[in-house]
This record gives structure tokens, C-alpha cells and sequence, in this order.
């Protein structure tokens, strides 16, 4: 769950969303913090100004861009979780939510 908080509010903060992606082990994190809608619109409200919405696509979570984004977490002062970001950007399936012909 840190590890989804920390993506999160480095999305929100910094407006990079659109290039920013949970890893595989992230995700199920960033779906329970939007399941308490209450507190996570508030929460978005209180730390960004604005609530920031799920927007799944179907981008591949290459190491390359796990590797991005765990350097932007890391950068806002956060520690990173290797074992749920690390080798697993080797195999991450395209990002989904269920919603996508990638799943």
C-alpha cells in the first residue's frame, strides 16, 4: 500500500500521470485507495489541488519505464519497495484493469 500511496501522490504532485504506470504488484494497491472514494477523493483534494482519476491504458510496463518511475518516486523522497518494482518489470503484462482487450 506505501508503495501505491508514494506512486500516487508523485502522479498527482507532479502532473505525470499520462507517463507514470504501477508495476504489476502496485496496482491491486492503487485499486483499494480509490475503492474508499470518500477518502481518496479527499485525500486527492487535500495533496494536489484536484482528484486524480484511474485511467487505465494499455502501455507495457517495460523495465525501462518502471525503471522511470521508480526513479521519480525515489526523487520525491520516498524508499522504493524493490521486490514489487524491481525484476517484475521484466514480465508485467500490459497495464489493465479489466476493462481492455489486454487483459
Amino acid at each position: 500500500m506505501d508503495q501505491a500511496l508514494a506512486l500516487v501522490h508523485v502522479m498527482g504532485t507532479t502532473r505525470s500521470g499520462a507517463s507514470m504506470a504501477p508495476s504489476q504488484q502496485v496496482d491491486p494497491g492503487w485499486h483499494a485507495l480509490i475503492l474508499h472514494t470518500d477518502w481518496y477523493a479527499t485525500w486527492c483534494q487535500e495533496q494536489f489541488g484536484y482528484f486524480l482519476h484511474h485511467q487505465p491504458n494499455s502501455k507495457t510496463r517495460t523495465r525501462g519505464l518502471m525503471t522511470a518511475v521508480v526513479e521519480k518516486i525515489r526523487a520525491a523522497g520516498f524508499e522504493i519497495d524493490e521486490r514489487l518494482w524491481g525484476t517484475a518489470a521484466d514480465c508485467n503484462p500490459p497495464a489493465c484493469c479489466g476493462d481492455g482487450p489486454c487483459c
